[in-house]
């Protein structure tokens, strides 16, 4: 069975995202070369400062040079793509990989003569969107593909995938596509060249600093020629795709008294303007790596992993897409199942759930959903509400093994643990014995009152003895009436922690973090 755990982070969200910005500066967006990741630049290590596009750095720097003008395109119905590979001569399969979301799939493939030629075609239109031509030897390189633009000829040569890359038809998305991307290859050659020198030298001197400003010009140029796209070709696939990818600027106005980075307002502003570059109308960015690469950033690194953090800035990017249905459903669909208690070890899972279904998968709003869908997952959050971390407790009260009723907030003790359990779990038999010792060390500290589930009473009592859960406080309802929507559990065993203000303050447990959920409270509270 699955038991989820508590996710105890060491690190700050401020440090996470100074992290970002000195190794990301190649965005999930940059060139290509190896098949087996979605870019190159993904794992390129820049390691510039978070100087990101200043006009101090680049001067008076032309972007607009690297960036070719006038591209036009012979537009044609014909769904044909002609790759010449100088110098393979392996032979094997060629494949056109696709993307939507965090799906990867092969939208065509062909067979590769002994001269490195080969061709894709199609009946209809591929989905317009990013795609990966990827060779047998598990190298290749990127193309955008977009309606009036899919009978393309390509020659370049092999181990210069990129670098020699030629565009044989007029093609407007692709000639920026490979104009770019030799452009980012050089840059990033003269950076790498930099980073040698700047390893070489004794940090903190003034040759090294010289160095390290030559890289964060570098970077801040190589920024400044991909914000410029949308400039010349503000309706190309490739343009929205690159400066969609571009992180925030980092606002470096933002200080504390001393004059030292305020990085708690850095990490603010960084968050909210994050998505500031996407352009929303566009559905065919949902065919490219960038969405599902910023939605993974945003969601599971720059935002706090807590349920209210994550339920704000869920709905500030969701709401965002109210009136572009594709990218609604699309984000909708991912956080949801992302921070679903199966795939996710944050501490209220369920508070999450709660917030998406309640907001966002309704009969108005769910337009991809059939009714009898809708309805249980509504059914589903309003059994979970009433016990979300940080609600008041709900009361219970069922009959003890005497027959006698016990509610739960009768207790007199400041913290009362509830343990939901089934005699028959392989996980409750190995909690139980935990539970009871941790009990019998902390009984002027906090009540245990037990729940439990799918039994039947000589079942229930016989394991009361066997485990010496006799300094609980047992209760037992057939009809499981006495606990509906109180009290949500996924999978036995499920633990609660109730403080003084008789409010949930932790669930989700095992025995060993109890402690640590009550010091929590404790210093919250003051309380030595």
């Amino acid at each position: 069975m699955f038991i989820k755990s508590l996710n105890i982070k060491t690190y700050s969200i401020m440090s996470i995202i100074f992290t970002l910005l000195l190794g990301l500066f190649f965005s999930a967006c940059g060139s290509e070369g190896s098949a087996t990741s979605e870019n190159e630049s993904n794992n390129a290590s820049v390691q510039a400062s978070p100087t990101i596009f200043d006009k101090e750095l680049i001067g008076d720097f032309d972007p607009s040079q690297y960036i070719p003008k006038g591209l036009e395109t012979t537009h044609s119905n014909r769904v044909r793509i002609s790759v010449h590979v100088e110098g393979f001569t392996d032979g094997g399969e060629a494949s056109l990989i696709g993307h939507f979301g965090e799906q990867r799939y092969r939208a065509a493939s062909a067979t590769v003569d002994g001269n490195g030629r080969f061709v894709f075609e199609n009946d209809e239109p591929f989905r317009e969107g990013i795609y990966i031509v990827a060779l047998p030897n598990n190298t290749g390189f990127q193309i955008s593909l977009v309606e009036g633009q899919m009978d393309l000829e390509l020659k370049t040569r092999r181990g210069r995938l990129v670098e020699e890359m030629q565009v044989l038809t007029p093609n407007q998305e692709n000639q920026l596509n490979f104009a770019i991307a030799q452009y980012e290859s050089k840059n990033r050659s003269q950076i790498d060249s930099v980073n040698r020198i700047i390893n070489s030298l004794e940090e903190g001197s003034e040759d090294r600093l010289k160095q390290e400003r030559e890289r964060d010009k570098l970077a801040a140029q190589r920024r400044a020629v991909i914000l410029s796209l949308t400039n010349y070709y503000p309706n190309s696939l490739y343009a929205k795709f690159k400066v969609g990818g571009q992180n925030p600027e980092l606002r470096r106005d933002l200080v504390n008294e001393d004059g030292t980075p305020n990085l708690r307002k850095q990490a603010y502003h960084f968050r909210n303007e994050f998505w500031n570059n996407i352009d929303f109308s566009d559905d065919r960015l949902l065919n490219t790596p960038v969405i599902i690469n910023m939605t993974r950033r945003y969601m599971d690194e720059l935002v706090p992993q807590n349920a209210d953090s994550i339920n704000k800035y869920a709905s500030l990017l969701i709401d965002r897409t109210l009136d572009h249905p594709e990218y609604y459903q699309f984000f909708a669909n991912w956080i949801t199942n992302n921070f679903d208690a199966r795939n996710t070890t944050i501490m209220d899972p369920e508070a999450v759930f709660v917030h998406m279904i309640q907001n966002y998968f309704t009969h108005e709003r769910a337009f991809w959903s059939d009714p009898a869908n809708i309805d249980g997952l509504q059914m589903r959050a309003s059994e979970m509400e009433a016990s979300l971390v940080g609600n008041q407790a709900p009361n219970v009260t069922a009959n003890d093994p005497d027959g006698v009723p016990r509610t739960l907030l009768d207790s007199d003790k400041d913290y009362i643990v509830i343990y939901i359990f089934n005699p028959t779990c392989e996980h409750c038999m190995k909690e139980t014995p935990l539970l009871v010792e941790w009990h019998n060390n902390n009984r002027d500290l906090a009540d245990v009152y037990t729940i439990v589930l799918d039994t039947d009473y000589d079942e229930w009592t016989q394991y009361l003895r066997r485990t010496n859960m006799g300094n609980f406080i047992n209760v037992y309802d057939p009809t499981n009436r006495a606990f509906y929507k109180k009290y949500y559990v996924d999978i036995t065993p499920e633990i609660y922690v109730i403080n003084p203000d008789r409010k949930i303050i932790a669930k989700n447990l095992k025995t060993f973090q109890i402690d640590t959920m009550i010091d929590r409270d404790k210093e919250r509270r003051g309380v030595q």
